[in-house]
């Protein structure tokens, strides 16, 4: 075999010979020093590449995870929508197979995100023109800035970019993560006087005495369960607020009954349901339009607590299992016994034990 290029070639001799052999090993010793720092330095890359890797990595399961969540907030508030707004026409979207294919990423999330979802609410205002507010939903909203616009056909081009300046600023105030929809729809309605007045297409209407027509609303609640004394207040707290008289019903499932002018029930709808109550639902609505304010309509005179604890021996809980049978008569006394079957779906005629 061949010697190494750096090892002595004779251990004897002195005098020149012993200096050439001390450069030899001199130069061995810094040969085999390099060596090892090269394969520390080459063992350190490796290790930078890899966390470069793992945190690459992480950061598309958290991106992935967040966009999830944003698409299921989405779908809760277009469903919320959908039922504030329930008549043809009032919510229309631009894709009709939008929301099927982000239910079906949510299903499969490691394919391509879909397309993003859009749609238009008719927001009916005071004076002769209404305004058509185009949403369209970023993936990562509520997380990303909302993108809406205002139209109408009865405002001018300088009332309507003063009209969509003054809504954005409002969106703006809205921290992340807040659905922020709704209260465009509600501030459109109580703000959008004054540019139309200001409009140059806009003219005053003829003087007209008119009979005042509301639209009455009774919405009919379910929820798994009414037990948290905070959840309690708030339900009792919006109702007040609103003026609406009803009840809800503590205990398990809980029910709750509003009755009222359209938009305020519509306000305490979703007052309660957001940000983070997921079980519960609208079984029944049931809308009237009439002259006047609709008191005569109320068939509930306050709102007020109902609790029908169930005799199970364990004393009075918050979080006990209602009985039906009360809860049935107590609605007979109130004219409201068909509720029964479409709340439970049990017919009424038999009976609840």
């Amino acid at each position: 075999m061949w010697p190494h290029p750096l090892a002595p070639k004779s251990e004897a001799g002195g005098g020149a010979g012993g200096r050439q052999l001390g450069r030899l090993r001199q130069r061995r010793r810094w040969w085999q020093r390099e060596q090892r720092q090269r394969r520390r330095r080459q063992q350190q890359q490796r290790r930078r590449q890899q966390r470069q890797l793992d945190f690459q990595a992480f950061l598309k399961m958290s991106v992935v995870a967040s966009v999830n969540e944003c698409l299921e907030l989405q779908l809760l508030e277009l469903e919320m929508l959908f039922s504030m707004f329930p008549n043809k026409g009032e919510v229309c979207l631009e894709d009709a197979n939008s929301v099927r294919r982000v239910r079906f990423y949510l299903k499969n999330p490691n394919g391509p995100l879909p397309p993003r979802i859009g749609f238009v609410v008719m927001v009916y205002t005071d004076f002769e023109g209404d305004v058509e507010l185009q949403v369209a939903f970023p993936h990562n909203y509520p997380n990303a800035k909302l993108q809406l616009f205002g139209r109408s056909y009865s405002l001018d081009r300088q009332q309507q970019l003063q009209l969509n300046k003054d809504l954005t600023a409002y969106i703006t105030t809205f921290d992340a993560g807040e659905l922020c929809v709704c209260a465009a729809v509600q501030w459109i309605r109580d703000n959008s006087a004054p540019y139309f007045r200001k409009s140059k297409l806009f003219s005053e209407p003829v003087v007209k005495r008119k009979v005042v027509k509301t639209m009455f609303h009774r919405m009919w609640i379910y929820s798994h369960q009414i037990c948290r004394p905070e959840l309690r207040k708030r339900i009792l707290d919006s109702a007040k607020r609103q003026s609406l008289t009803g009840f809800f019903m503590t205990g398990k499932p809980g029910i709750i009954c509003v009755e009222g002018k359209k938009e305020q029930c519509e306000e305490f709808w979703h007052t309660i349901r957001y940000p983070n109550w997921r079980h519960i639902s609208c079984k029944h609505a049931e809308t009237v339009q009439v002259e006047g304010n609709g008191d005569e309509l109320r068939i509930f005179k306050v709102f007020q607590e109902l609790q029908f604890e169930s005799l199970n021996g364990h004393g009075f809980r918050h979080d006990y299992h209602i009985d039906l049978g009360k809860f049935l008569e107590f609605l007979r006394k109130h004219q409201s016994e068909h509720i029964f079957q479409i709340l439970f779906g049990i017919e009424s005629k038999h009976s609840v034990h």
